[in-house]
């Protein structure tokens, strides 16, 4: 990550303290640690997954996860990439989701994409309508790639991580997360270009024309804005640019970093029926 002037450092040694805690058996460093990497688990569901509610669904699966296995954490990375690694193994291996289902690829993404037709953009009260499309729409993109250069590029173009950490996050060596990021990033690249006005404004397809076909097809629910709800801090600003930028291509990764960071569905929502449970104990019996 960047340099933060030391705050990586400190948040280590607090995760390590409370993981050493929790795995003594301490309920309330459990949650206070699960707390800590919440966000950046549904976070990084939602980019995997599109839907809100399948990322809700895989934020809190993942969670469960990581309590009933922190006995299994050895130390020998930091507990971040541990938490990535718990993730991303779940989510690589999680059933399809409702969205997932009917985006295959690229080619079929831009076939649908060209039969909503061009219609006269909404008015300026409307303009979540076309945020909420914009969003949608671009990380309708990520599903384009397969799972396993989607997760490379969410946690490496996106969120920022090194090359180190994204091959322990997934389990690879570091020229392999290179690789794995570079095709998703010129397969993103090649599709975007001579397309989306977002990056360039020649380019013909144009977030707020597609607005109301977006409503009519039902990919966008004006009653139901799972993308524009509120929240707090965007992407970029809590996903620091790396400091060895992997030949990071800047002009169409704006338009992911300038996403919202969501807020995460609630902990107690996740593991109160679990650490209620009196036999539960995340302290290897």
């Amino acid at each position: 990550m960047a340099n933060d002037g030391g705050k990586s450092g400190d948040r280590a040694q607090t995760d390590h303290a409370l993981a050493r805690a929790a795995a003594a058996g301490d309920r309330a460093a459990l949650e206070a640690l699960l707390a800590r990497h919440r966000p950046f688990i549904h976070n990084l569901a939602l980019r995997m997954l599109w839907d809100a509610r399948d990322a809700e669904d895989a934020t809190q699966e993942v969670l469960v996860k990581i309590a009933t296995r922190l006995s299994s954490f050895r130390g020998e990375s930091a507990i971040r990439t541990w938490v990535w690694r718990v993730a991303a193994n779940h989510l690589l291996s999680r059933r399809r989701g409702r969205v997932e289902q009917v985006v295959h690829d690229f080619d079929c993404y831009g076939k649908a994409l060209a039969a909503l037709a061009d219609e006269e953009e909404p008015g300026p009260e409307q303009r979540l309508l076309v945020e909420e499309a914009k969003i949608g729409c671009t990380v309708g993109m990520l599903l384009c790639l397969e799972r396993e250069q989607r997760l490379a590029f969410v946690l490496g173009e996106i969120f920022g991580a090194t090359d180190t950490e994204g091959a322990e996050a997934l389990g690879m060596t570091r020229e392999g997360f290179r690789q794995r990021l570079s095709r998703a990033r010129r397969q993103l690249v090649a599709f975007l270009t001579g397309r989306c006005s977002l990056v360039d404004p020649a380019n013909p397809c144009r977030c707020a024309r597609k607005t109301r076909a977006f409503v009519r097809a039902g990919i966008v629910d004006p009653a139901r804005l799972q993308f524009t709800i509120a929240h707090r801090a965007r992407v970029d600003a809590v996903a620091p640019a790396r400091a060895d930028a992997l030949d990071r291509t800047a002009a169409f990764a704006h338009l992911w970093r300038e996403h919202p960071f969501y807020d995460a569905p609630g902990l107690g929502l996740a593991l109160g029926p679990l650490v209620e449970d009196p036999t539960f104990s995340p302290a290897p019996r």
